[in-house]
Parts: C-alpha cells; structure tokens; sequence
C-alpha cells in the first residue's frame, strides 16, 4: 500500500547481468510455481524499450519489485560476500599454519624438499586439475567454487532462494562464464593462502635462525645440486639468488654450515613460493577475472527459452488489448484504471497534477463533489472493469504527485477493493484513503473501524486514513492537512 510509483517506473540502472540475472529467476519462478499476475507490469514494460528483450527485462524489474524477488538477489547477494569473505579468511590461517608447520619451531633442521611440499604440494596438485577441466565442459561448479557455493546458499532461506543460485548458474552457463567465475573464486582462495604462507614466511626467516638441509638414503649428493639449480632457475630470472654448489653439497646435516648459507637457503625457498606459487595463481585469477567481465558483457536474453517464448505476443503484441485475456486475483493484480483518462489530451491534463477517483460510489454521494479544487483532476467515478483499464493505461504513462481514493464507508471492503486500492496506490507520488460518509444510512463506528483495519493491515498508514472531518479535498489540493 506505500506509493511506489518512482521504484516501479524508473529506468533500470542495475548492471545488465543483474537484470538478466533477475528476468532468469523470474522465468525459473514461474516454470515451478505457475505464470504471475503480470497485467500491470505487461502494460508498463510495453510503454517502454522497444525489443522484446528490453522488455522481457522491465517486466522481471517490475514483478521482482513486487514479489520481493529482488530484494532476495540482495541478501543472496550479500551472503555471498560473507561466505567469501568467511573462506578468505580460513585460507589466511590455513596459509599462515602451512608455513609455520614447514619450518617448525627451529629447534630441528628444515629439510627443504619436505617444506616445498608442503607449501606447495596441494597447490600444484590443484592447479594441474584445474587446468585439465579444460578438457571437458564444466556443467557445475567445482573444487572451492562449489565450497562457496554451498556456504552461500546458507545464507539464503524461503521457498524462492534456491531459484537465485540456480537462475545465476544458467546465465553463467549460456554466457561461458561458468569456469571462470568459479575458477576465480578457487584461484583467489588459493591466492590468499600463499600470500599468507609467504608473508609467513618472510617474518619467521626474518625474526628466527633456521637450519636447511636435504636428507636422503638412496638418492646422490649431484641429484639435489641438480633439483637445487632446476628449481631455482625461473625464480633467479626475477633476482632470488641459487645456492652455491658446495653449499648445497654441504647440507646434509653432516657438518654445521655459516649463516650466509642458511641466508642462501632461505632466499631460494621464498623464491620458489613467489614463483611457483604466488605467481601462477596471481595469473590466472587476473585470467579468470577478465574473462568473467568479458563474459558478463555478452549476457542476452533469448526468447526462445521456455517462459520467454510466451511472452512474445503479450509484450510486442500486433493489435494491443485495452483489457485482460483471463481473471486475475485481486490480491497479486493491479486492476486499477480510470473511465475517463482515455485519449493523450487526457493524458496532458493528468500528468503532475492530484488526482481525484471514486470507487463505485453509489448515487447518493454526489459525484464530482461541487467543491472540488482548481487544478484538481476529477479521474471519475470507477464503475467499470472498462474504466479501471483505461485509468490503469493512464497511469501507466502519466504521473500524479497525489492521489485520492474516495471509497463508501458503509460498504464492506473486500479483497477487490483492496487490491484496487493498492494497485492505484503503486502508481502516485502519495495515496491517501477518504472514506466517504453518506447521510442515509451513517456508516457504523464497526465498519469504519474495519475500513481502518483492513486499509492498515494491507500496509496503509493510519495517516492516510482520511474522513469528511479531516478536509481530504485541502490535502489532495495543497499536500497538507
């Protein structure tokens, strides 16, 4: 019942993929729970772009408004940063443990083969698995996307929340976006560890003394002076330093070394996290990133899925309809629409001035009242499904800073009236309710009390309860009263 008209007309400024994200949710919605109420969002989204896409668009804008659907996209939405922001921060730690677990307390020497697999083990181990999923088509999410995912949908609750997620991943799969979102996702957690695993690193070696060396029962002292320089290579392009042969000849634990070799030793590991590590990550999450961007940009809506497909004819009809193809349910339809806002001069007329509508209003109430205010547009006395069409047409193309509802309190308000009532209210700057008192028979204090109730539980405010007594004509005139 709270006036929406400016949410409920105004351009769509959300990024096209969260539109689109939002018409894909809407489509789901309605293949599992049935076509929506839409009279009113058909009639609005037609007066606007002018490709079916374009209003395949302002209609899910419309009806997301409506059923709360956008505002789930926003906590799911919001839910998901925390996940992320939840798993970023188990990766720091995770990172920050691997480190100190490789290098120990100090008090025994740090075999740097077991320490390069333990800070790096997994992580190559992931990465090749990441990079050979390019040899199928990813269908789902994978590997710690699928963890964010599933901490995600934690956060989101009610009977629509799984059709975000899923709405998301169908987009993310026509656009080819799916990888690399997720792989995004994966690489920036991985990225986080081995950033804190370095950092970790850099403070230990910085603030404790180390002993390095390689042990071995089979394999020859030539073996690890050649995996010493094979490693060290590509991170000595980028200036770490290799250990010099007889210092790696000499780290076999049989002989205590100076510190500038353990000086070396250290260098060399940190270089071969940075490079082996840190980079290829640092790479491929950039990788990942601009590809999404890049993906979310080709995002279109194609008709011809289910659901769209339907809406062709409704949306880009040949001859449009100034009525309604089947019953709708007051309580989900606008039905509102005035009998004499029916041509473009009526429309000028309207347009930036209060409004003034009857809702069935019987004969002994006269209509328009005799002292009706200058600059006051009289909508007429609704009668009519015809009239409340050509009012709802109206509305739908002018705007009206104020809107009066005159209604007969010694009518019962039932669920039409209501309806219609919040469908008007959707479409003015601010509504307010009179509720006219006729002289024969008065309304009784019990029906105007469950006008009261009603107008209130339907999200009214008591304010904009108006009677003879409270000069509604002064408000609907000024603004004030």
């Amino acid at each position: 019942m709270v006036p929406r008209a400016a949410a409920m007309t105004a351009p769509q400024t959300s990024p096209a993929w969260q539109a689109h994200w939002l018409a894909e949710t809407i489509r789901l919605r309605e293949e599992h729970w049935g076509p929506l109420e839409d009279a009113d969002a058909i009639r609005q989204a037609r007066n606007g772009p002018d490709t079916l896409q374009g209003r395949i668009v302002q209609r899910a804008h419309l009806l997301g408004h409506r059923e709360g659907l956008t505002e789930l996209i926003v906590r799911w939405r919001q839910g998901a940063f925390i996940s992320l922001l939840l798993l970023l921060l188990i990766a720091v730690l995770a990172g920050v443990g691997s480190a100190a677990g490789a290098l120990g307390d100090g008090a025994r020497p740090v075999n740097v083969l077991w320490a390069i697999g333990a800070l790096l083990g997994l992580h190559l181990l992931t990465f090749v698995l990441w990079l050979a999923s390019f040899l199928v088509r990813p269908s789902h999410a994978t590997g710690l996307g699928s963890l964010w995912l599933w901490a995600t949908r934690k956060f989101a609750r009610g009977p629509d929340a799984a059709l975000v997620p899923q709405a998301l991943m169908n987009l993310l799969a026509r656009a080819g976006a799916l990888r690399w979102l997720f792989g995004g996702i994966s690489h920036s957690l991985w990225l986080a560890g081995l950033l804190a695993a370095l950092v970790t690193l850099l403070v230990m070696l910085s603030t404790a003394s180390y002993r390095f060396v390689w042990a071995t029962t089979l394999l020859q002292p030539d073996t690890f002076v050649f995996l010493t320089r094979a490693l060290g290579w590509l991170p000595a392009q980028f200036g770490f330093a290799i250990p010099a042969e007889e210092i790696v000849r000499a780290s076999d634990n049989s002989q205590p070394l100076p510190a500038i070799a353990q000086a070396q030793w250290s260098v060399w590991l940190i270089g071969v996290i940075a490079i082996y590590g840190v980079l290829p990550r640092l790479l491929v999450w950039l990788l990942c990133l601009i590809q999404t961007v890049r993906a979310q940009r080709r995002l279109q809506i194609d008709p011809a899925l289910p659901g769209y497909a339907a809406l062709r004819d409704r949306l880009l009809p040949v001859v449009q309809s100034s009525g309604i193809d089947r019953p709708v349910d007051p309580l989900h339809q606008p039905h509102v629409n005035a009998g004499r806002l029916i041509d473009q001069g009526a429309l000028d007329q309207l347009n930036n001035q209060p409004l003034l509508v009857g809702l069935e209003l019987p004969g002994d109430l006269a209509w328009p009242p005799t002292d009706l205010p200058d600059g006051v547009y009289d909508g007429g006395n609704l009668d009519s499904r015809q009239q409340r069409n050509r009012l709802l047409d109206a509305l739908a193309l002018a705007t009206t800073p104020r809107l009066l509802i005159a209604c007969d309190a010694r009518q019962t308000p039932d669920r039409g009236t209501l309806g219609l009532i919040a469908a008007l209210a959707d479409k003015a700057g601010q509504a307010r309710v009179w509720l006219c008192a006729g002289s024969d028979p008065a309304p009784s204090p019990e029906r105007l009390q469950t006008w009261q109730d009603r107008l209130t539980a339907a999200g009214m405010a008591a304010t904009d309860i108006l009677r003879d007594a409270d000069q509604p004509l002064r408000w609907l005139e000024t603004g004030h009263g």
